[in-house]
């Protein structure tokens, strides 16, 4: 089996592929931004199907077959073999994570993906070994960033000039910052269902933190960067403070289906981000473990450094407790 090390250079080459064909097609002019489909995890648009095509052309061109790996994206109905015999890898995929974004050319997207060993069974995202994300830009841009990494080894950051061809170290600090004031924090409510839950929930948590009168004055900013990939690299860029994605919880109370939330091939980097120094767990501050699938809903909490975490964790505990109560761990007070 291939060393972590040999994982991770397959993965950004994987997202530099994916990048280029994407930013190829949207160069030919074709409308991309039709809605053409719908899998289990999510609506397909023609922006997708080009990447999802250069994805299983990639795998079917470069991964060897004499190490079979489990390919897992939205863009397929099921997992799709790659390789001779039972599998020893999963690859979990997310082509394009922003897809709403980037089709309107409003926002860059991201390109994840993570690998890690099967072990006769379906493993988790504890488990990833390897993992990296590629920025897919903007027409307007002219660098994109590619972060990866070893469970092993050390980060790899780097700026990729699309214009020269040339790539050059990038320095990843998150925030230092030990409070929330004057700074980006925020909660994803990126389509109308439970929008006003997940505000209320906010609204709580700044309470419980600042008090009735302190919350009156606060001067806190929210981003809504609608791609999990790209939340991440806010937070490891040192752009954001507190961010989290709590639909699950908030559809859970509401009885709301569940679909339209964060699936594990859009956190798959998570690994990254805490190589970064930043703190990431599940909403009551346990490890992030679903397993490597395409429907399991995921609720995320992300904190810049540990001692912000430390600071808002016994407040946002409360802030949970009070608005998702359906989701309340068993034995938590």
């Amino acid at each position: 089996m291939a060393e972590p090390e040999v994982l991770r250079r397959r993965l950004c080459e994987l997202g530099e592929h994916l990048r280029d064909r994407v930013r190829a097609a949207r160069v030919d002019g074709a409308d991309l931004t039709a809605a053409v489909g719908r899998t289990a995890a999510d609506t397909i648009f023609a922006l997708d199907l080009v990447a999802d095509d250069a994805l299983r052309d990639w795998f079917l061109d470069h991964w060897p077959h004499d190490e079979p790996v489990e390919l897992v994206s939205e863009g397929f109905d099921r997992p799709e073999l790659i390789g001779d015999g039972d599998p020893v890898w999963t690859c979990i995929v997310d082509t394009i994570d922003g897809t709403r974004t980037l089709m309107y050319d409003k926002r860059p997207a991201w390109s994840l993906a993570a690998v890690a060993p099967r072990r006769g069974r379906r493993p988790h995202l504890g488990e990833v070994v390897a993992a990296a994300m590629t920025e897919v830009p903007t027409t307007k841009q002219w660098a994109a960033d590619q972060i990866s990494g070893t469970r092993s080894g050390a980060l790899v950051a780097e700026r990729h000039d699309l214009l020269g061809g040339g790539r050059a170290p990038l320095v990843l600090r998150p925030s230092p910052a030990t409070g929330l004031e004057h700074g980006f924090a925020s909660f994803a409510r990126f389509l109308p269902q439970a929008k006003s839950l997940l505000a209320r929930f906010e609204e709580r948590l700044w309470r419980e933190l600042f008090g009735d009168d302190g919350s009156h004055q606060l001067a806190i900013f929210d981003d809504q960067y609608l791609a999990t990939g790209g939340q991440f690299h806010e937070l490891m860029a040192g752009h954001d403070r507190l961010l989290g994605d709590l639909r699950p919880l908030a559809f859970a109370e509401l009885g709301l289906p569940g679909d339209l939330v964060c699936h594990p091939y859009d956190c798959c980097t998570a690994m990254l981000v805490e190589m970064a120094g930043c703190v990431l767990t599940d909403p009551w501050g346990a490890a992030l473990e679903p397993a490597l699938d395409t429907a399991t809903p995921v609720a995320w909490v992300g904190f810049a450094n540990p001692a912000l975490a430390q600071l808002v964790r016994p407040a946002l505990d409360r802030a949970l407790a009070a608005c998702f109560p359906a989701s309340v761990p068993p034995g938590r007070p």
